[in-house]
């Protein structure tokens, strides 16, 4: 069955890309901002944001250079400023100086009360732990309270929906690097499912990849212990970054996604490495092979 397209609406509301931005999705009531910490002033008189809703802030990590998500709810006080009072709380806090943006989900007709916005944030937050693209800063796992089934469909709904307005705002937070689209399509419109490609030396034994976001390298692959006199220092870099995902055995604990497979064949393999022609398929044909018959 073929996929149907989605029509969104994105609005600059400062006039260029990287100030405010409203976004409506047809046949949905939910509404999403995209706003950076330092056009949060801007806000105070948009009524929408004095009403409950759910939040994300992003940012990047001054130690390790991750990216980091804190997601939080607000509800609608009676002084009227639900979320962007929240939000300038968070402002004001220096142990939440991380963040850059916050990305903001309420609704046009402002039908969220506590049920809602404690489940949605606790459906969010799981997401976001399970996709292992952020580093979620929420202490706890916030609480999913108690809903009924029709409810809870409902929000479902609203969940697909936000998913594809988080990705449209520039955050895969909620797709898995495994999950990402595997499927490419030639120049005659056929969808091709991208294969498995298998690397093998003396020290290393792994299979991943291509996707849309780069290049994944799997779960259980075995990497080298140890690096080349000729290592690049960026190689020295991934490895330093994720050497928490390699275990004692030197195998990778789970699926990991890489800028190319250049870079991916250069973690696995702890040295200066072509991706192009290190990565193959199972019948021993290159990925520059696979590249060149794509086009």
């Amino acid at each position: 069955m073929a996929v149907r397209g989605k029509s969104i609406n994105l609005f600059l509301m400062d006039g260029e890309a990287s100030g405010r931005i409203k976004c409506t999705l047809a046949n949905w009531t939910g509404v999403a901002y995209k706003i950076p910490r330092t056009e949060l002033d801007k806000c105070k008189e948009r009524d929408d944001l004095k009403q409950s809703g759910v939040y994300f802030l992003f940012g990047t990590s001054d130690t390790t250079g991750e990216n980091v998500v804190y997601i939080g709810q607000a509800g609608a006080r009676k002084n009227g400023e639900g979320i962007l009072n929240r939000l300038q709380e968070h402002k004001r806090n220096t142990d939440k100086d991380y963040w850059t943006e916050a990305i903001v989900f309420t609704t046009s007709n402002n039908s969220f009360g506590p049920t809602e916005i404690s489940y949605l944030e606790n459906r969010f937050c799981n997401l976001a732990i399970n996709a292992k693209r952020y580093v979620v800063k929420n202490g706890n796992d916030p609480t999913q309270g108690h809903i009924t089934e029709e409810k809870e469909s409902e929000l479902e709904e609203f969940v697909d929906y936000a998913k594809i307005i988080m990705g449209t705002l520039g955050h895969k937070i909620f797709v898995p690097v495994d999950a990402s689209s595997t499927i490419i399509t030639n120049d005659i419109g056929i969808d091709k499912v991208e294969p498995v490609l298998y690397l093998k030396t003396t020290k290393a034994k792994a299979t991943g990849r291509r996707t849309s976001d780069g290049f994944v390298v799997f779960k259980y692959s075995e990497v080298s212990p140890n690096p080349t006199k000729s290592c690049p220092d960026t190689i020295h870099h991934l490895r330093e970054q994720n050497a928490d995902l390699i275990n004692a055995e030197n195998l990778l604990t789970e699926d990991t996604l890489f800028s190319s497979p250049s870079a991916a064949a250069g973690f696995v393999t702890y040295a200066s490495a072509n991706g192009l022609i290190m990565w193959t398929t199972n019948d021993g044909k290159t990925l520059r092979e696979l590249e060149s018959e794509d086009n």
